[in-house]
């Protein structure tokens, strides 16, 4: 049973959508958010043997690339709902100028804490959802979650603008009451978190539409992670809010992790790709050092195999040769250093593995389609 199944803490504040009258809004529930950058720790190899995920090496690829595309909490909340009831989001791109506009993609995940539900895109088909199941909208489709699964909507795309908004600018307390006075309950944290999608984010394009992430065994690290989210959600302390949004993004590394272990043998993809120790080893080599001049021999040298192995096995899992991934992965890097205060274009050419600051304008135009002077003033 996870800690959110106890009774609120007395001084815990409390939302109904009706009562956010003043701002007009009338969402799923009660929430929390701010900005806020990413800590995130996960493992890129796979102990084939044990089925444990292991790092083949120092660097963790996974926490690399989630650093690459600046992984940005945005909110935290807790949603208590009784029969009948629905909460639903609109699209991402319309509450991200009000949830973070920094960012250029926003992702939400809901854990459920408590009861079950029904979840499922605007036009998609429904998943059933019990305690310790988490959803994820990897590519910021509208969608909702509801019990009954025919319950209606009971506010509009204005106001759920608007309730992102206040929610965003803290006026509106961490915990949300929604629905009817039926006898159903359930409860369930809701996280949204910024990241870059362009030029290159590899994590999320090899997620589906919709994630379900189903409960894992208790006692296990993600259980923990969730009582505490939910504690610091039902007692307002000193802190809280800034303890609240790096939670997200830590739930959020540890669904991914959670979803690792649980991809069949067949998959493929870049995740899967972290489980492979081939395909995590020459990943690791890549992240390690981009700017090295790398070409397929080298690389099959240090990943103790052969050019044509490891061109079979890299395309396999990850869907493109070694080269054109490091490509990539270089302008995913500049497209961050270019954002920092004061990069100048030679440097970040120079970080990434060009010899010229011509020569990499030409290249990061080729792929993100604009100069690099003009993404730094995006």
């Amino acid at each position: 049973m996870l800690a959110c199944r106890s009774s609120l803490g007395e001084g815990a504040p409390t939302i109904s959508r009706f009562e956010a009258g003043a701002s007009s809004c009338r969402l799923h529930g009660d929430k929390c958010h701010v900005g806020f950058m990413i800590a995130s720790t996960m493992t890129s190899g796979h102990d084939q043997t044990s089925g444990s995920l292991a790092p083949t090496s120092g660097l963790d690829v996974l926490s690399d690339m989630l650093r690459s595309v600046r992984l940005t909490g945005a909110m935290l909340f807790l949603v208590e709902a009784s029969t009948p009831w629905m909460s639903w989001a609109p699209h991402a791109e319309s509450i991200r100028h009000v949830v973070l506009p920094a960012a250029q993609h926003l992702i939400s995940l809901h854990i459920i804490t408590e009861g079950a539900c029904w979840a499922g895109l605007a036009d998609g088909p429904l998943e059933r959802l019990e305690t310790g199941d988490v959803l994820v909208i990897p590519h910021g489709d509208a969608y909702y979650l509801a019990d009954p699964p025919e319950a209606e909507r009971t506010y509009g795309h204005e106001d759920a603008v608007a309730f992102f908004r206040d929610m965003t600018a803290g006026k509106l307390p961490p915990i949300v009451i929604e629905g009817g006075d039926g006898p159903g309950r359930s409860k369930f944290i809701c996280g949204f978190l910024g990241c870059d999608l362009r030029p290159f984010n590899p994590v999320l394009s090899a997620l589906p539409r919709l994630l379900c992430v189903r409960a894992p065994a208790a006692g296990n690290g993600m259980s923990y992670l969730i009582a505490f989210a939910c504690n610091e959600l039902r007692e307002p302390r000193v802190a809280g809010q800034v303890v609240r949004l790096r939670m997200a993004e830590l739930l959020f590394v540890g669904v991914m992790r959670r979803y690792l272990e649980t991809l069949p043998p067949e998959q493929t993809g870049w995740l899967a790709g972290l489980r492979d120790p081939l395909v995590a080893r020459a990943l690791t080599l890549l992240h390690s050092a981009p700017a090295q001049d790398w070409t397929l021999e080298v690389l099959a040298a240090q990943a103790a195999t052969s050019r044509s192995v490891l061109y079979e096995r890299f395309a396999h899992f990850i869907g493109q040769p070694p080269m054109q991934y490091l490509r990539e992965l270089r302008m995913q890097l500049a497209s961050r250093l270019l954002a920092e205060d004061g990069a100048k274009v030679a440097s970040v050419a120079t970080a990434v593995g060009f010899e010229s600051g011509a020569a990499f304008s030409r290249a990061f135009k080729k792929f993100a389609g604009v100069s690099p002077d003009e993404w730094r003033r995006r």
